[in-house]
């Protein structure tokens, strides 16, 4: 992104909400344009690829060309990606999305995350968006958390804390409705209590079900290890070429 004069006002975001393959979409570009920009800009073949990777999505999807094609064409009436100039045959796309969302680098690539992973928690969110931009720790995230929550551009779905919940506001009002609604509660139903011969395991389980927070945060645990390994498993890749 240009970096505008000193004098001239910085132009104010036009972020609007965005619909499933929009959003997909969109996460794809900025993702491929920090991890591999060797392939960036992308064709609509490239992107549908990058949208159906089984690893770092969720949901997984099943678009197609015509899919992706009508949501890039979508985003370009929006003024998030525009057709890139070349001499090639194959139409090629790029993001706007510094300009459309007003971010920097690193608040792009948490909303990145977020747009391609949905709602999740703070820990797994710091090891996920570490791929593309350096994100140390959570006392790094906390403050590009708060910022981006105070522009609305990030929704806090559960109270602060250990394992809390975020996600972006990119989604139409119904859709975020029903986010809320998953994560109501801490993000897991209240178990019934225990019938008065209930097995050991069993009431061993009902204390573990009451503590959402916990397991979220040992679940990002384990996802921040994950990266960790796969980052190490790249570079020892990068080092026996």
């Amino acid at each position: 992104m240009t970096t505008p004069p000193l004098d001239v006002p910085t132009p104010a975001p036009r972020w609007r909400p965005l619909g499933p393959d929009q959003r997909r979409v969109l996460g794809v570009l900025i993702e491929k344009a920090k991890t591999t920009p060797a392939g960036y800009p992308m064709s609509v073949n490239a992107i549908v690829a990058g949208c159906n990777q089984k690893n770092n999505r969720d949901p997984v999807t099943a678009l197609d060309d015509t899919d992706v094609g009508n949501a890039v064409s979508e985003l370009i009436t929006l003024g998030v990606v525009a057709e890139i100039d070349w001499v090639g045959r194959v139409p090629k796309y790029k993001h706007l999305a510094y300009e459309w969302l007003g971010v920097s680098k690193v608040e792009l690539a948490v909303l990145a995350e977020l747009l391609l992973r949905g709602a999740q928690a703070l820990g797994e969110l710091r090891g996920r968006a570490a791929r593309m931009e350096p994100i140390a720790d959570l006392a790094v995230l906390m403050p590009i958390v708060q910022g981006l929550i105070d522009r609305r551009l990030m929704v806090a779905i559960t109270p602060p804390g250990r394992g809390q919940i975020v996600t972006h506001n990119l989604h139409p009002a119904h859709e975020l409705a029903e986010v809320r609604a998953r994560f109501a509660g801490g993000g897991a139903a209240p178990s019934p209590a225990p019938p008065p011969r209930a097995t050991e395991s069993a009431v061993a389980a009902a204390p573990t079900a009451e503590r959402p927070d916990e397991i979220a945060a040992l679940r990002a645990e384990v996802a921040e290890l994950r990266e960790r390994v796969r980052a190490l498993e790249a570079r020892l890749a990068l080092r026996s070429d």
